[in-house]
């Protein structure tokens, strides 16, 4: 009787309870955090870099009339500026990248051609090359992050006058000089905004016509226009905002 008296009981206080808990608010799972954007190479960036530039011609020539010039100063030397330029990706993460640049340089190793015939003195009266630049299309692959391109277009460069100049009688260079640039790199992104890359390039600002040379005994010394210079290359590294 006991126990037919309490089932009742027990019945209604689990109706309460089921009632009860059906009033709390429930316990919803957190939203989860929206993805990350999918990063893209699309946009206009600024720069520097710096590097090494070098030629690859023997340090010793034959002038026609007077023999061998031998000539002084090394191969190679710093070249550094700024560029400037636009990535189009066509597609986001990975993919092919569309881009144009151009960059304005300073260089060291832009010798005149200054050297020796024997042991007398051979001036190079052609103009330095102290600075040059290129505008260069751009086609790359994105690997997300990564992007690994090929580049090519027009150079220009130009530099100093000789001091030697007006012992020349002959017409001189002109201190302008017009070619092409080729090459490629890679570029890694480390931010949203910020790259680093890494890029080799062969600038050729056409060959110097080789003029006459001169023979003064007064002083005496030999004067002339140097061997004609075909091109160099450079490997530089660089650093990019992008915006």
């Amino acid at each position: 009787m006991f126990r037919r008296a309490l089932l009742p009981v027990l019945a209604g206080l689990l109706a309460v309870g089921e009632a009860s808990a059906a009033d709390l608010p429930r316990r919803a799972a957190p939203p989860l955090p929206p993805a990350p954007p999918v990063f893209t190479w699309t946009g206009f960036y600024v720069g520097a870099n710096a590097g090494y530039g070098f030629r690859g011609s023997s340090s010793s020539y034959t002038d026609a009339t007077y023999g061998t010039v031998i000539e002084s100063g090394g191969k190679g030397g710093f070249v550094g500026g700024g560029q400037i330029g636009y990535n189009y990706q066509l597609t986001s993460g990975s993919g092919w990248v569309l881009g144009a640049e151009a960059d304005f340089q300073g260089m060291t190793f832009g010798r005149r051609g200054d050297g020796t015939i024997g042991t007398t003195p051979y001036h190079g009266v052609a103009p330095s090359l102290d600075w040059f630049g290129t505008v260069r299309g751009r086609l790359g692959y994105a690997f997300d992050r990564w992007l690994v391109y090929g580049t090519g277009g027009f150079a220009y460069g130009g530099g100093s006058a000789s001091p030697y100049a007006t012992s020349y009688p002959y017409t001189l260079p002109d201190t302008t000089r017009l070619g092409y640039a080729v090459g490629g790199g890679v570029e890694y992104a480390l931010t949203e905004h910020i790259s680093v890359k890494v890029e080799g390039l062969y600038v050729d600002l056409g060959k110097r016509g080789s003029g006459t040379t001169v023979y003064d005994t007064s002083v005496p010394a030999y004067y002339g226009t140097g061997r004609s210079e075909s091109g160099f290359g450079l490997v530089r590294g660089g650093l990019n905002y992008r915006f």
